[in-house]
């Protein structure tokens, strides 16, 4: 009996839109940090937009829940695939065809968007596929989903608006907030504990417990921004670097609420102190990028 084709509404949440937000801010903080004005470029904004958000990071999801089907069924039965409502090997064509088109919109956009593209799908399958499926470890799984989503997205951003590899201290920026987004990516982890534990993922959350995951995540947050607001001071970019650190203060004021009880209050503070941190962030990037 052949498989029906998904419903568009299936193949959309599976594509989890809710997730492209991340990666396009970074996009956007990427083409803020270029110092270029945003006339004449609005075509390949767009674009690098629909790239970094719907494209590659929509893609992932779909490859993560192809290879995760398992553990959703644990978790999140009701997801398009486990429940049924994307049947068959649609999940994987899905997937695989998301890839290409990926891939050619970042070609259409130059090389060095074309580089960040490859390195972006890349990750995207070694994240989730075996035999390397990087998710299965707390340490790797999240550094490499922050490089992607905040690094690598960041640094389309820039490409896009210049054409050529994105000036170093722009570089150094990026690196060091997709440092700190690992503390994020841990803190996601938090939903999906008793899966991972059944399934031998070890995320930080199931190696280290809870508590100590969360006190990881806010060290790693916090180190990064400190470093950040060192940097932009020796640069002399004070405006910026004295909205870095008022923003770095409030998620200290936060932090107490979430350590309490880490796996109850991380959806609070995923919307409260990590909106703070990518409020630093395009912070850092209007001053790279001579805006303030």
């Amino acid at each position: 009996m052949p498989v029906r084709r998904p419903a568009a509404r299936d193949v959309l949440e599976l594509l989890k839109p809710i997730t492209w937000f991340p990666p396009i801010w970074a996009f956007l903080c990427g083409v803020v940090s270029s110092g270029q004005p945003a006339a004449g470029h609005w075509l390949a904004i767009i674009l690098g937009g629909l790239l970094a958000g719907p494209l590659v990071c929509g893609n992932s999801q779909a490859i993560n829940d192809w290879f995760d089907r398992h553990v959703d069924a644990i978790n999140e039965p009701n997801r398009p695939i486990p429940s049924g409502r994307i049947a068959g090997r649609w999940g994987l064509w899905i997937a695989c065809v998301g890839s290409v088109i990926s891939f050619g919109v970042g070609a259409a956009l130059g090389l060095w968007v074309a580089v960040a593209t490859i390195v972006g799908l890349i990750a995207a399958w070694i994240y989730s596929a075996p035999p390397l499926r990087l998710k299965a470890s707390g340490w790797w799984g999240p550094a490499l989903v922050g490089l992607t989503y905040e690094g690598l997205s960041w640094f389309t951003g820039a490409a896009v608006m210049t054409s050529t590899l994105p000036q170093t201290p722009v570089l150094v920026i990026l690196v060091l907030y997709s440092l700190g987004a690992h503390g994020i990516m841990t803190l996601n982890d938090f939903k999906a504990v008793e899966g991972d534990v059944k399934t031998g993922v070890r995320s930080l959350p199931v190696i280290l417990g809870v508590r100590n995951a969360a006190l990881f995540a806010c060290a790693v947050m916090a180190l990064a921004q400190v470093i950040v607001i060192a940097l932009l001071v020796q640069w002399g970019l004070n405006l910026s670097a004295t909205i870095v650190a008022l923003v770095l203060v409030a998620q200290f004021v936060l932090m107490p609420r979430l350590l309490r009880d880490p796996a109850a209050n991380t959806p609070w503070y995923s919307a409260t102190g990590v909106s703070l941190y990518v409020l630093g962030m395009l912070a850092a990037a209007g001053g790279l990028g001579g805006h303030w």
